[in-house]
């Protein structure tokens, strides 16, 4: 498949990561010629330098015979006028653009992404992404990180194993016979900065993070089990009252249980467009990072501060201090993937990646077949890939021990109808089924030819 990516920056890096790994033929626009000289020296890519939007530009990046074009530029206007474009003189298929205003996205004017008006297959939005991920890291304030699958009914969980962990130093095939009725497993571990999937043999040990696929009503159990205590979140202080923190808010204002918020914000332009918005949430104006503004929010009674400026670093200054003002728990929004190992020395308890949420809704879209959902952990070392198993996929009627996976390859849940199923060996995958399945990205084409899935245009 050929794939025109506009954008090099983060997003546009990582998603041209993924595809030229799998064989695609990639290409990178950007204006930047620093940033497209890292792409072509780093991937297997080409790379042009120039505006994306420009006719010329797209032309020489092979816009004629492109199967796809993916706008991830900082423009938003860029992103659209470079699908419009790439409709109108190049016949490009297949159209995704990465929009970050709001008023783009309004309900109301969702007629403007025809292929008659502004010809865009696919909307991104990251400030959305990154505030439903915000809202999962409060609903399940004990994990680092978090996911959901099959509509809601598994949910993929990033665990912190303390020294209190009771089940510490036991194989985990133990683990599957003392909980025998517990709907959960473990897909992934990483140790000493290494992630892998583990084996059966394998046992768990302090300072160990591991991933954790289980059925929804398994989650208060299964964190249990691994020593974490579920508590509800009833005031929370937001940080940054930008896209992010604003949508946010306004998720915890439509709740129908109560959420009391506050929202710090250092721009007064924002915090009053902030103040007009929010109808229940006191808008402070200052610094985040004040000990003084932070009493007045009284951060000493709330349960959870949620730093999402735009700032990597005053995010994780911010979370530590409202952390030494006595707040029990800190969630920071963190860009850079080289600043999250400082997450534990700081005390930082989640953090949220905008460029891995992202990257997982671009590749979701991308895929060709079956795949529902598709999220990237860390910095893209691993996916948990979603699909419907087809009658053509190789899998198809056998059990999973028959299955020739990858050693990287673990099979987190089984969706057979409207039942979750906890995969065993001798678990039979049917023709309809949906999996989850954990993947490092290496073993990620060989799990797509298992499925009969490939990164193509459809």
């Amino acid at each position: 498949m050929k794939v025109i990516i506009c954008g090099a920056g983060q997003v546009g890096w990582q998603i041209a990561r993924h595809l030229s790994s799998e064989k695609n033929d990639v290409t990178v626009v950007d204006n930047n010629p620093e940033l497209v000289a890292r792409a072509t020296e780093t991937l297997d890519v080409q790379g042009i330098t120039g505006f994306a939007s420009y006719p010329d530009v797209l032309d020489r990046a092979g816009a004629r015979d492109a199967d796809m074009i993916i706008a991830a530029t900082y423009s938003d206007e860029v992103n659209m006028v470079t699908c419009q474009v790439a409709h109108s003189a190049f016949s490009v298929p297949r159209k995704i653009a990465r929009l970050r205003s709001q008023s783009y996205l309004t309900a109301i004017y969702s007629d403007l992404y025809r292929r008659d008006h502004m010809p865009i297959d696919v909307v991104i939005s990251p400030e959305k992404e990154v505030a439903e991920a915000a809202l999962q890291r409060l609903a399940d304030p004990a994990a680092f990180d978090t996911e959901n699958f099959l509509s809601g009914q598994a949910q993929l969980l990033g665990i912190q194993l303390e020294d209190d962990c009771p089940v510490l130093n036991t194989p985990l095939r133990q683990l599957t016979e003392l909980f025998s009725t517990l709907r959960a497993v473990v897909v992934g571990v990483r140790r000493d900065g290494n992630l892998f999937a583990p084996d059966p043999g394998d046992q768990l040990f302090s300072g160990d993070q591991i991933y954790l696929c289980t059925h929804r009503e398994d989650v208060p159990r299964a964190m249990e089990i691994f020593g974490k205590t579920q508590s509800k979140q009833e005031r929370v202080v937001i940080i940054g009252g930008g896209n992010v923190g604003l949508a946010v808010a306004q998720a915890l204002e439509a709740r129908t249980e109560r959420v009391r918020a506050k929202v710090i914000e250092k721009n007064r332009t924002i915090a009053e467009r902030a103040a007009n918005v929010l109808e229940r949430t006191i808008v402070l104006h200052g610094d985040g990072l004040s000990a003084d503004l932070l009493n007045e929010a009284n951060i000493k009674r709330a349960d959870a501060v949620l730093c999402v400026t735009d700032d990597d670093k005053t995010n994780l200054l911010a979370a530590v201090r409202a952390k030494a003002e006595g707040c029990p728990m800190a969630i920071a929004l963190v860009n850079d993937p080289t600043l999250v190992p400082l997450l534990g020395p700081l005390d930082v308890d989640a953090y949220i990646n905008p460029r891995a949420t992202t990257v997982s809704s671009i590749l979701r879209h991308i895929r060709h077949g079956r795949v529902r959902q598709i999220y990237s952990i860390g910095d893209a070392e691993a996916e948990v890939i979603e699909a419907q198993v087809l009658s053509t996929s190789p899998i198809a009627g056998q059990p999973i021990r028959d299955i020739n996976f990858p050693e990287g390859v673990l099979v987190g849940a089984i969706q057979k109808g409207k039942k979750v199923v906890r995969p065993e060996g001798g678990t039979r995958v049917e023709e309809g089924d949906t999996i989850v399945i954990f993947a490092l990205t290496a073993d990620v084409p060989e799990v797509e030819r298992l499925l009969q899935v490939s990164v193509d245009f459809f």
